[in-house]
């Protein structure tokens, strides 16, 4: 015997009350549970005043690129994270052919605030195709279970080059895409991933690829994923996608959609709403239909040299495209003022900055001088100044070599509609975005914030349903066969944690990125233990040992 945890209180995923008892682990599976279990183990850990729950399932990150440097996956591996998905939005980098890792790169510099120097200096580039990929992370070994999406816009560049920012694809080419896909599904892939949301843009602000694909294109890729029978459509929604025709493309397929990104937008407050509705009405009629919600606020930290809040605006373009000296003159331009000025005051359902001023916050000037306006708000600024906000934020930001850091609470800031939202029946909390937008937010420690702020301060929901939520739930919604319970047969994917205490810390930078390079990371609060099948990765301390790989790469799912 390995491993016997004893005297816990056990959560065991399903949704169901805890039970105080013991659990039993040999070569990474449970093999027994029970009060006063007689067996002995190698390692035995007393419980008690603890709880045991399975380990997190996140279900959308973006470490495609880290875990070619990074097996520890950090930050996640250390915030209760047992198994993450990658991929998501079709964010991939493969397929990927020798000449087009430039471009790979440059995109998710610009898609998802990634250092192009990191990744530089950071990728391991041993593959071109999409199974190659998966054989180079098995490999290379990782901290925990990691499942891989097919990338839609990786798929377009490997098959259309330049022309996939810039028209449908042709027969020939669905033909190409349609035959990566497939074998994509066979050598173990999840599913297929895409974006049709317009804040989703490349290098130089032109659309991601995915973004230019019509009806035709996702039908048939879409069923291509589900020919076999398995797999999950994922998609980062934009507002001309309907989800009567999301649905449509369950019902042809007969795999489960994933509806990103459901984020509550207070100029608009019932739009999440209305889709979680529809989404609802279609699993009413059996097509297996979800919601993906956040529970955190969405913030993010950025200069004007990359305003990502505003990127997803027709008129910040421009902004996308230039450089230097160029981009401040451009930020400094009456008529392009007036345009973003314009659009920003049209409230739209799906979009990440809304004019609201009041929860934009100067952080941190580059002046000296200019230190007392720190902790200050830019509507506040703004009318001190007797100027319109968006005409003092550029004017100040411009005055400071764009060298101003300021905070955004873009979405989710409404904890009633927040609270109403992962409580929906049609919803599956998840976006965490790990692995991406490191400079600007870190909300890899969802799951603890959602056990210790959303259950036991605020009363949400109970703990054993955030548990339900953050384990059996997604490995249900994702075909992750034996994962996400506390159940005899099933690996040893656990949590150990002080339900008293639990949640994730504040936010901090550190320099652990190749080169040295920065990125924004939190600590986990009250967590004592998490294992990888069977394998102990942290303690309350931390991550115990970096050179342990007990994760694996998921490669079967239930149908």
């Amino acid at each position: 015997m390995d491993l016997i945890i004893r005297n816990a209180q056990v959560y065991d995923g399903t949704g169901a009350p805890a039970r105080h008892c013991d659990v039993a682990v040999n070569e990474g599976m449970i093999i027994e549970i029970g009060r006063n279990l007689g067996v002995r183990a190698d390692r035995e850990v007393d419980a008690e005043g603890l709880s045991l729950m399975p380990g997190i399932i996140d279900s959308h990150t973006h470490y495609d690129a880290q875990i070619t440097w990074d097996s520890t996956l950090a930050p996640s591996s250390t915030l209760g994270v047992t198994t993450v998905v990658l991929g998501n939005c079709g964010f991939t980098i493969a397929p990927c052919r020798a000449n087009d890792r430039e471009l790979i790169m440059r995109n998710l510099t610009q898609v998802e605030g990634m250092s192009i120097d990191v990744l530089r200096n950071g990728i391991n580039w041993n593959f071109n195709s999409f199974p190659e990929y998966l054989d180079g992370l098995e490999q290379g070994g990782m901290v925990a279970n990691v499942a891989a999406f097919l990338g839609h816009s990786s798929i377009r560049t490997y098959v259309m080059g330049d022309d996939a920012v810039a028209r449908a694809a042709n027969d020939d080419e669905l033909a190409e895409m349609r035959k990566i896909v497939e074998e994509g599904m066979a050598a173990g892939a999840i599913g297929f991933a895409t974006s049709t949301a317009p804040q989703h843009n490349g290098h130089n602000g032109i659309p991601m690829p995915s973004r230019l694909a019509d009806d035709r294109e996702l039908e048939t890729l879409v069923t291509a994923m589900g020919k076999a029978g398995r797999g999950v459509f994922m998609l980062t929604k934009g507002g001309q996608t309907e989800i009567s025709f999301l649905e449509e493309l369950a019902e042809i397929s007969g795999r489960p959609v994933m509806i990103a990104a459901l984020l509550h937008n207070s100029t608009k407050p019932e739009a999440t709403f209305d889709d979680l509705v529809k989404i609802n009405d279609a699993r009413s009629r059996g097509r297996e239909l979800w919601g993906q919600v956040s529970c955190c606020p969405l913030t993010n930290d950025f200069t004007f040299k990359s305003a990502y809040p505003m990127e997803g605006l027709a008129s910040w373009k421009p902004a996308m495209q230039a450089k230097g000296e160029d981009l401040k003159a451009l930020l400094m331009d009456s008529d392009f003022r007036k345009r973003v000025d314009d659009e920003l005051s049209v409230p739209v359902g799906v979009r990440l900055f809304n004019n609201e001023w009041q929860k934009l916050e100067l952080i941190e000037v580059s002046d000296p001088a200019n230190r007392s306006l720190e902790g200050k708000t830019v509507d506040v600024l703004a009318a001190a100044a007797g100027k319109k906000p968006l005409d003092w934020v550029l004017d100040f930001a411009v005055s400071e070599n764009l060298e101003t850091l300021f905070t955004a609470v873009l979405l989710n800031s409404d904890e009633e509609a927040v609270g109403r939202m992962i409580r929906d029946p049609g919803a599956s909390v998840a976006l965490s975005d790990a692995g991406a937008h490191l400079t600007f937010f870190c909300d890899a420690g969802f799951g603890l914030h959602l056990m210790g702020h959303w259950s036991r301060d605020l009363g949400v929901m109970p703990l054993e349903q955030a548990v339900h939520e953050l384990t059996a739930k997604p490995a249900e919604i994702f075909r992750l066969p034996l994962r996400g319970r506390i159940e005899v047969g099933y690996h040893a994917d656990l949590l150990l944690f002080d339900p008293a205490t639990v949640d994730r810390g504040p936010k901090y930078r550190t320099h652990d990125l190749p080169g040295g390079a920065a990125r924004l990371t939190t600590d986990a609060v009250g967590l004592h233990g998490t294992w990888v099948n069977g394998v102990q990765i942290t303690d309350a301390k931390g991550l115990m040992d970096s050179a342990q790989t007990p994760g694996r790469l998921l490669r079967e799912f239930t149908r």
